[in-house]
């Protein structure tokens, strides 16, 4: 690479993450200023922005969901009369912090796709193209899916999550499972197969539907499905950062209309899901393909297990 490109590369890197972080700020400003809360609540939530900040990393560095990272605290709230909130305003509550924090984090993985390190025996270089033929061929379908979703009333969801966290509980063994086996050794996968677009475009639709109804989803079964695949941590990371980004964007705005959002949480929890999706990348990148498929396979059936019994036992 030439030092001119280089230099080039490194302005646009910088102009990304820049634009993207002051674009954020005049949006958390606006909220600041025009949006409905109890200033009150603020001084009673004070330790939100460390949980916003865990469940960033949490969801950054994966691409799959940290919203569980919440559930016990919405429940320590409801318990104790500081605030009950039903489960239409906790989705609102977790798109709008997603918005945040899973934005910064696609930003910096979008970042890194614009100066990857040279291809290894083992692991492999993005194509652009590939990064966003996954993005656009998602979304296009999850977010009308989505959308349809949201103006739906007559659905069951305490029995969707139940049958969806049973599903990540098979996706998170298989994920651990084919790491420590056939992809072992294997080399990554360094270019898109027509076969994987086509699944995901299956995908796409009941990942739109359910991260109507829970705030994640289409994210996390992008991340599962193409980490099963064994394609790079970038691509499986990167791109379900992004299109989990841009459905909590897009979702909130339903919410917001709706007179659903509970600005004390997003307030608080917001700017520390910023921080905490700006430090996920490098932990990713530092514990590496392996552990951390293991650790995210890991995560997805512990934290998936803890939210069907909490619904079992209710």
């Amino acid at each position: 690479m030439t030092i001119a490109r280089h230099r080039l590369i490194r302005r646009a890197q910088g102009r990304l993450v820049l634009g993207g972080g002051a674009a954020l700020l005049l949006l958390y400003l606006g909220l600041l200023l025009f949006a409905t809360y109890d200033r009150a609540l603020l001084g009673q939530l004070w330790f939100l922005p460390g949980v916003g900040m865990l469940a960033a990393v949490i969801a950054n560095t994966s691409g799959t969901g940290g919203g569980v990272v919440f559930v016990p605290v919405f429940n320590a709230l409801r318990e104790h009369g500081v605030l009950t909130l039903d489960p239409l305003r906790v989705t609102a509550a977790s798109m709008a912090i997603q918005s945040f924090g899973m934005t910064v984090g696609g930003l910096r993985w979008t970042e890194r796709l614009l100066d990857q390190p040279a291809a290894s025996a083992t692991e492999a270089r993005v194509r652009p193209r590939d990064y966003a033929m996954v993005i656009g061929a998602v979304l296009a379908l999850s977010l009308p899916a989505m959308w349809a979703m949201q103006r739906l009333t007559m659905v069951d969801g305490h029995l969707i999550l139940l049958g969806y966290k049973i599903f990540s509980i098979f996706l998170g063994l298989a994920l651990i499972i084919t790491t420590w086996t056939v992809n072992n050794n294997r080399p990554e996968r360094g270019r898109l197969e027509p076969v994987d677009i086509a699944v995901l475009l299956l995908i796409a639709v009941p990942g739109g539907a359910l991260t109507a109804l829970f705030s994640v989803g289409v994210g996390e079964l992008v991340a599962l499905y193409l980490f099963i695949r064994h394609y790079p941590v970038l691509l499986c990371t990167g791109t379900a950062c992004v299109i989990s980004s841009v459905s909590a964007l897009v979702g909130s705005i339903w919410h917001i209309q709706a007179g659903t959002m509970p600005w004390e949480i997003v307030l608080l929890a917001a700017p520390g899901a910023v921080f905490g999706a700006f430090l996920a990348r490098p932990i990713a990148l530092w514990l590496g393909a392996r552990r951390l498929k293991t650790l995210d396979g890991t995560w997805i059936v512990l934290s998936a297990v803890y939210l069907v019994v909490l619904n079992w036992v209710r």
